[in-house]
């Protein structure tokens, strides 16, 4: 019996800049109720290459895990799951995050505390990636802001979302059975998109009939796309924002890169079309 697995959307050929035609027609369809019934999906992207993917698996792998702890300690922050992340007991894990990816300083001034020549590699192959996968991003929520008839909202929404860019390492445990890496939970953002840097898959995602399914990678050029709470409480449901979580097993140490589009606090952004007498408000019901 095949198991079952999350749909499959290919962007490859896409112009990031393009908002119409046939193919992105279809492509947008494809999207709204992918997100409407799972919440999730995987989206094969050849803009990313797998030569750029195994770029920044190595400088990663290679450099960014293997710095001292108390080097990876710098990567702090006050805000809650911002910076370092690790050490917690029976858990082999540990994760830093760049916030304001997007902005043409934050990958340098994290590089800078990370190396003392601020590691040119680093740099560009984590600006590139980041860029593409942002565009990316960008893309579906226009997809979405337009099945759903608000596409006026977009440029606004953009306006009012900052980017922060995860990069993780799980252990590998060892045994073929399968262990918890991260429990399961829902995203708080808009938009998450994952990239499991080196093939190890671990990811489980909960689809809104309640089946779990594992997201296996069925192209080199994959990413998994997961809608967040803000994103389901703006859509008025009609996004959904799905349960997930990590298991690791087996022998191979498990890299994953992800990035948040984060609605900025002190901007909300509201779409009334997507409330009426037939629609109420339905967030506060859900929590």
């Amino acid at each position: 019996m095949q198991r079952p697995q999350l749909p499959v959307i290919d962007f490859s050929g896409f112009d990031p800049a393009a908002d119409r035609g046939p193919a992105w027609d279809a492509t947008r369809e494809q999207v709204m109720q992918a997100l409407g019934t799972c919440g999730c999906f995987e989206a094969v992207y050849d803009r990313i290459t797998p030569e750029l993917r195994q770029s920044l698996l190595e400088v990663i792998a290679k450099d960014l895990f293997r710095l001292p702890l108390e080097t990876k300690l710098k990567n702090a922050s006050d805000k809650v799951y911002d910076g370092y992340l690790g050490r917690f007991p029976n858990l082999d894990y540990e994760s830093l995050a760049i916030r304001d990816a997007t902005l043409s300083d934050a990958i340098p001034n994290f590089a800078s505390l990370m190396w003392p020549d601020g590691n040119p590699n680093f740099c560009e192959r984590a600006s590139s990636f980041t860029k593409k996968l942002a565009e990316l991003q960008g893309m579906i929520r226009k997809m979405v802001l337009q099945s759903l008839g608000v596409a006026e909202y977009h440029e606004e929404q953009m306006q009012s979302t900052w980017h922060l860019l995860r990069f993780s390492e799980y252990g590998a445990p060892g045994e073929e059975t399968r262990k918890v890496g991260q429990m399961a939970h829902r995203d708080a953002n808009l938009l998450t998109a994952v990239c499991q840097l080196n093939g190890v898959d671990g990811l489980r995602v909960e689809t809104r009939d309640g089946q779990w399914i594992q997201a296996t990678p069925s192209s080199p050029t994959s990413f998994f796309i997961i809608a967040g709470e803000s994103f389901w409480a703006w859509s008025n449901g009609k996004v959904y924002s799905p349960m997930h979580g990590v298991t690791v097993s087996g022998k191979e140490t498990r890299y994953s890169v992800l990035l948040f589009a984060m609605p900025k606090n002190e901007r909300p952004i509201q779409a009334p079309e997507l409330v009426d007498d037939i629609h109420p408000p339905c967030w506060c019901k859900q929590l």
